[in-house]
């Protein structure tokens, strides 16, 4: 235990830099939107209350909803391309740099073995990437919600989709233990850095170009003109409105799927990989002394 509290403090003391710019990240994130919502919107509800409304494009006030609109789509695109920011610092500093550098073997000979020390490495940033999404998801559902006609209709761009449920904590998750395992295969930083973008930036566009097949359409047979929150695809075909959470939760079960496969791997490896080291001294048995 005192080995464990050890190297829980020496996690925090090496990535202290990154947790604080993630919890900063997330909490800027988070007032941005209670800003928009408390004190932006009501000086773009006067602007387009002074606005004619015979004559609604000419006056500017509909470009004041835009002060409104864009902060709020930028904060979710951010949100949810962090992740890539999630796997660089995974497989470049959070495994690949102390493999690099000698340290992790340093530490699986003196204090804790190697799947512990893993163990540790994963928790402490899961942990924070959990909290952060479920602080953020709700107050964006809010923010979302909450002067709607100010927003667009369509709940299928990339970034909404995935702000507005547990998809958007899955991508972090995905990140993180994919770039652990990159760190583990390659054991040098800048290499591993760029593995674990390339390939969640491949399974990004992979899930968002296949996310309209994830759950069956309806159809609208005959029917000419679709309402705006209908998401078209073919001739007469659509997923509502209603399809959103089956669409989202078979995403978020795939990048989860990923997530637990790059996570045994990780161990699977580094399992074999130590196999034969010599155990942690704390661990070692001392000898009795004979009376």
């Amino acid at each position: 235990m005192t080995a464990d509290r050890g190297l829980i403090r020496t996690v925090l003391r090496l990535h202290r830099t990154a947790l604080v710019v993630w919890t900063v990240f997330v909490l800027a994130a988070v007032a941005g939107l209670v800003w928009l919502n408390t004190v932006t919107v009501d000086s773009v509800r006067a602007a387009l209350d002074r606005c004619p409304d015979n004559a609604p494009g000419f006056c500017g006030a509909l470009w004041a909803s835009l002060d409104y609109s864009e902060p709020t789509g930028w904060i979710s695109t951010l949100m949810l391309y962090s992740f890539w920011a999630v796997a660089a610092w995974a497989g470049g500093s959070l495994i690949g740099r102390e493999l690099e550098s000698g340290t992790a073997q340093l530490a699986w000979t003196q204090a804790v073995t190697p799947l512990r020390w893993l163990a540790v490495k994963l928790a402490l940033p899961a942990l924070l990437i959990v909290l952060g999404g479920a602080v953020f998801v709700p107050v964006y559902r809010w923010a979302w919600s909450a002067n709607r006609d100010l927003m667009g209709d369509d709940w299928t761009f990339n970034d909404v989709f995935a702000a507005h449920g547990p998809a958007v904590v899955a991508y972090g998750l995905c990140a993180l233990a994919v770039g652990t395992l990159a760190g583990l295969l390659l054991r040098r930083s800048l290499p591993a850095l760029g593995v674990a973008v390339a390939v969640m930036v491949v399974l990004n566009q992979y899930l968002e170009i296949h996310r309209a097949d994830f759950w069956p359409t309806k159809t609208a047979p005959g029917r000419k003109e679709m309402p705006n929150d209908w998401w078209q695809q073919g001739d007469g075909h659509y997923h509502p409105p209603s399809h959103f959470w089956p669409l989202h939760l078979v995403e978020t079960g795939i990048l989860l799927t990923v997530t637990a496969v790059a996570t045994a791997a990780a161990f699977w490896l580094l399992h074999r990989r130590t196999t034969g080291l010599p155990a942690p001294h704390a661990q070692q048995a001392r000898p009795r002394a004979t009376v």
